[in-house]
């Protein structure tokens, strides 16, 4: 199994706070900072108290819900963030830090297709998005990756085959 490059989840969860603040209410901004720099300082069950009782008040705040799933990724809580990003996907389709978030745990689990169809949408929202960019291009390459290998299991095999094999497998690294 070859060691693969992390994928980028959205830049911090305070730039992407600042992004969705036109989505929620404006008095949320310093619980929602408050709660992350709990999780930042180690507080985490406390943290996990507060985004909860902060959501059952708001439960349409995107910020809010977007903090909660990040926090479950950053705990390795993957399903349960899968599906926190996957239901904004669908409460909140405009917004691309979901698709990113969601795509990043699906590459991670080798699902490198749905990735793709995740980051391509993410970039239809925001076609300048940074860490989506930079993902898809990862994707790409894991994609090149798993299709050179495929090839190379085959009876012919040539330099050129095995030169772009290591090429890949030396960016998947990085």
């Amino acid at each position: 199994m070859h060691h693969l490059k992390p994928f980028r989840r959205a830049a911090t969860v305070l730039a992407v706070l600042l992004y969705l603040t036109a989505s929620a209410s404006a008095q949320l901004a310093d619980p929602a900072r408050d709660i992350e720099r709990l999780f930042r300082g180690g507080e985490r069950a406390l943290a996990f108290s507060r985004v909860d009782q902060a959501i059952a008040t708001h439960p349409d705040d995107a910020r809010l819900r977007f903090l909660r799933g990040v926090m479950l990724s950053e705990s390795q809580r993957e399903a349960e963030a899968m599906a926190v990003f996957e239901r904004l996907t669908q409460d909140f389709p405009d917004l691309p830090e979901p698709y990113n978030n969601l795509a990043v745990l699906h590459a991670a689990r080798g699902q490198l297709d749905r990735a793709r169809e995740l980051l391509e949408t993410a970039l239809r929202n925001d076609p300048a998005y940074l860490a989506a960019l930079e993902n898809l291009g990862d994707v790409f390459v894991r994609l090149a990756q798993r299709a050179y290998e495929q090839a190379s299991n085959t009876l012919r095999v040539d330099a050129t085959l095995q030169r772009k094999l290591r090429i890949v497998r030396e960016l998947s690294v990085r």
